[in-house]
């Protein structure tokens, strides 16, 4: 029995591992990113938005929270200056 709760224990703290290293590939937006991103996202029709990371592994910028002037409210994607991927909130 013992063994089995060590087992699971172990188990439990390598999943907590493993997702702080995934987390770990993204990174917060330089400011100059962020103008970047800004200057796609507005000319794409947003107003306002919310955090700006940067997926390491996937090579794209993440914003969370885009409000389109249309009123609905997307998490976007953008890799090369390029909007490539938009999810309804």
């Amino acid at each position: 029995m013992q063994k089995a709760l060590f087992a699971l224990g172990l188990s439990a703290v390598a999943a907590v591992s493993f997702a702080g290293l995934a987390a770990a590939d993204d990174r917060p937006a330089t400011s100059a990113e962020r103008a970047n991103v800004g200057a796609v996202l507005k000319a794409a029709g947003y107003a306002s938005w919310g955090k700006i990371e940067y997926d390491r592994d996937d090579r794209k910028f993440e914003v969370d929270n885009a409000r389109h002037a249309n009123g609905r409210v997307y998490d976007i994607d953008i890799r090369g200056g390029r909007i490539i991927k938009r999810e309804l909130d």
